[in-house]
């Protein structure tokens, strides 16, 4: 049917035509402007980002603040301790104060060991005391100590070499020394001596172990940390001035008698947590960037370089990158990870958290201290995409070199998803210092330099807001 010849008719028809184009357009902006947030932030943008959230980091004063309140209201945090369980109503309500969002708590169960009394001195031919540590995972003494005589190895490859039962009713004493490095290269061929030496000195008939602390300082500070197993008898670390006593002393060819007492009490499954918070991604949420550090520690200092830095580096950097500027696209997660000291955090993140694994974009951990960082070391083949030349443009700024040398590491509570295949990330901080204090009682916060810490975090936090804010697949060479 034709429509009636009407001048009113054709003005109505006429507007509504108007209307209708009107409402178009704006549908049409909005789905321009939905699509455009959708969409990874093009390279410039990329670019300035990284440089905005640099520069504020650098004079940012958040890493130090969580860094001088973990410390200070909780100090030493073992495993198994009530200090560890503060540390978790802590990390809840530091990240909330943050504005993280989505804070919750990941329980897992695992084996402490929590130190108890413990003494040691010569007691024929020169009496002197000595200073010592156990070692996680010793096995104590009998009540009112051991004695016994010792033998002097210079080398761990030297107490390996002697026969099974050549050591029957002696204390092993190794006092092979660590080399300093500016990175982990002189701890990681070092530790084993303190990983299996006990359990070594056993098959040999040792009734106890003592090592020269696995450090590189000079003061009469011991060094603890864990072993794989003690094979049943006592274990400890001996100052560094204190080992090269005994070598001394063993030098004068008299027989050299130590008495050991060492107390330590294991919690077959003692309650732990992973502390995870986030920033959600605006427009894709699901994919996730993880960032942390360890929030336990070992007992004589105050756990400041280990870990309660990196925990500081990483929550300020993903604070900075996730609210500096609009929503990045991606989520950032803060993960403050329970027990990396004694084990067990990192495989019980991953298995929580194995069947969103290839929703993961990247994992990362700061784990050793608060120095600069001085070399980034990416994933592989992922130099070229937009998002890491944005990213490594603002690094000489810093003075950090970009490594060819792929990222391969990664952080000890990132082993689990890196089984799973997940991409990690690599930046290598300056440690000349760190081994001088590493699971000491030198390990305070005076350790800690404001100006490197917030070096950390800068770049930390320009790494993550262009991983955040980029669609870059670290699993695909680009």
């Amino acid at each position: 049917m034709a429509l009636p010849d009407n001048p009113v008719w054709r003005l109505d028809l006429t507007e509504a035509e108007r209307d209708l184009r009107a409402m178009t357009k704006l549908a049409l902006a909005a789905c321009a402007a939905a699509l455009i947030a959708a969409a990874p932030a093009a390279a410039a943008d990329l670019a300035k980002d990284a440089q905005v959230v640099r520069d504020k980091a650098l004079s940012d004063s958040t890493a130090w603040d969580v860094v001088e309140s973990l410390t200070t209201e909780i100090g030493p945090r073992p495993v198994g301790t009530p200090a560890m369980a503060r540390a978790k109503e802590w990390g809840v309500a530091k990240l909330k104060a943050l504005g993280f969002e989505n804070v919750h708590v990941e329980d897992f169960a695992t084996r402490a060991w929590v130190r108890g009394p413990e003494s040691a001195e010569v007691v024929a031919p020169y009496p002197q005391k000595l200073a010592i540590l156990g070692l996680g995972n010793s096995a104590s003494t009998p009540p009112g100590g051991i004695e016994a005589e010792i033998v002097v190895f210079r080398s761990f490859g030297e107490m390996l070499a002697q026969r099974p039962g050549s050591l029957a009713g002696k204390i092993a004493v190794v006092t092979q020394a660590m080399r300093k490095t500016q990175g982990p290269g002189g701890y990681g061929s070092g530790v084993v001596q303190r990983a299996i030496g006990a359990e070594e000195a056993a098959k040999r008939g040792a009734v106890a172990y003592l090592i020269r602390s696995v450090s590189t300082d000079d003061t009469r500070l011991p060094h603890t940390g864990s072993m794989r197993s003690s094979g049943g008898i006592p274990a400890a670390a001996l100052s560094v001035p204190d080992a090269e006593l005994l070598e001394r002393m063993a030098a004068r060819g008299k027989p050299i008698r130590i008495k050991l007492s060492l107390a330590s009490t294991v919690i077959e499954k003692a309650p732990s947590w992973n502390i995870v918070g986030e920033i959600k991604g605006a427009t894709a949420p699901n994919e996730v960037v993880v960032v942390g550090g360890h929030l336990d520690s070992w007992d004589p200092g105050t756990g400041a370089i280990d870990d309660a830095a990196g925990i500081a580096i990483s929550t300020a950097a993903a604070k900075l990158a996730g609210t500096t500027g609009p929503r990045p696209r991606r989520t950032i997660r803060v993960v403050m990870w329970g027990s990396e000291e004694q084990g067990g955090s990192g495989g019980a993140y991953a298995a929580a958290h194995k069947d969103e694994a290839a929703s993961i974009v990247l994992a990362g951990e700061s784990d050793l201290g608060s120095g600069e960082i001085w070399q980034a070391r990416l994933p592989r083949g992922s130099a070229g995409h937009p998002a890491m030349k944005a990213f490594l443009a603002g690094l000489p700024a810093l003075k950090v070199i970009a490594s060819p040398e792929p990222a391969s590491d990664g952080g000890s509570d990132t082993e689990g998803l890196k089984a799973l295949g997940v991409p990690v990330v690599d930046f290598d901080q300056d440690a000349s210092r760190y081994f001088d204090l590493h699971h000491s009682a030198d390990d305070t916060l005076d350790k800690i330099d404001p100006k490197e810490l917030a070096q950390n975090v800068a770049v930390w936090a320009s790494f993550l807001r262009v991983v955040a804010d980029s669609d870059i697949d670290f699993r695909k060479p680009q």
